[in-house]
C-alpha cells in the first residue's frame, strides 16, 4: 500500500501529540522550545539521508511510499526527522515528570565515554562503510562535545529516555526494515541485524535523539535565564 510509511508516521505522531495536552505534564508547552533544534538536527541529518541514498546505503521500497520526493528523498522520509523526534523528546519528558530517580551524573559521564571510545574503535575499524563511518564519527563527536565542551547534567536522564524509546523504535523500524520500506546496502554497513534491523540504526537513533534533546534543553534553560 502506497500509504503505508506515511501511515506510520502518522500513527508515530499520533498519541504524543494528543497526550501533550495532559495536564499534568502539559507537553504541549514545550512545543516552542522543541522546533528550533528539530529544524537545526533535522537539517543536519536530511544532508546525510540525501547522500546515503544517491550513494546507495540505502533506498525505499515504490510499493510502500506516495511517489513525493524531494531531493531524492520520499516524504516520508523528511516527515520522519519530525514525528521520530517528537515522540522522543515527548517520551524524555515524561519520563522527568513521573520517574524521579535516576542514574548518577558521574555513571552517566562514564557511559556517555565509554560509548564515544568504542564508536571510534567501531570507526577505525569500518573506515570503508559508509553508514557505519558516519553514524559512529557523528555520535563520537555529539557525546565528546556534550561532555567535555557543554558539558551537559541531563545525560542520566537521557539513557532511561533512550531505553524507554526503544520499545516504539523497535515498532517502527522493524516496519520499516520487515515489511519492507527502507532496503539497506550490506556493503555498507556491519551487516549485523537485530531482527530486522540494522546495528547502526540503534546508534543513529542515539545521535539523532542527543542533538534534538540537546537543543531542548539549550532553548528551554535560555528561556528560564531570561525570564528571572
Amino acid at each position: 500500500m502506497k500509504y503505508t510509511y506515511l501511515f506510520i508516521n502518522v500513527l508515530t505522531i499520533f498519541f504524543p501529540v494528543v497526550l501533550s495536552f495532559d495536564k499534568r505534564v502539559a507537553f504541549y508547552k514545550s512545543w516552542k522550545f522543541i522546533w528550533p533544534g528539530m529544524a537545526i538536527t533535522g537539517l543536519l541529518f536530511l544532508f546525510w539521508d540525501v547522500l546515503f541514498t544517491i550513494h546507495g546505503v540505502w533506498s525505499f521500497n515504490d510499493k510502500y511510499i506516495t511517489g513525493i520526493k524531494f531531493f531524492e528523498l520520499p516524504i516520508e522520509e523528511i516527515l520522519f526527522f519530525l514525528t521520530v523526534p517528537f515522540a522522543c523528546v515527548f517520551i524524555y519528558s515524561c519520563l522527568n515528570y513521573y520517574v524521579k530517580w535516576s542514574i548518577s551524573n558521574d555513571v552517566a559521564r562514564s557511559i556517555t565515554g565509554l560509548l564515544a571510545i568504542a564508536s571510534a574503535f567501531i570507526l577505525l575499524d569500518s573506515f570503508n562503510r559508509l553508514y557505519t563511518a558516519v553514524t559512529f564519527s557523528l555520535l563520537a563527536i555529539i557525546l565528546l562535545v556534550l561532555l567535555f565542551v557543554i558539558k551537559a547534567d541531563w545525560l542520566n536522564r537521557f539513557y532511561l529516555a533512550y531505553l524507554v524509546s526503544l520499545i516504539p523504535f523497535y515498532i517502527v523500524n522493524g516496519l520499516l526494515t520487515s515489511i519492507p520500506i527502507v532496503l539497506y546496502n550490506n556493503h555498507q554497513n556491519l551487516g549485523i541485524r537485530i531482527w530486522t534491523i540494522p546495528f547502526e540504526d540503534h546508534f543513529y537513533s542515539m545521535a539523532l535523539l542527543l542533538m534534538n534533546i540537546a537543543f531542548f534543553e539549550y532553548f528551554r534553560s535560555k528561556k528560564t535565564t531570561t525570564d528571572k
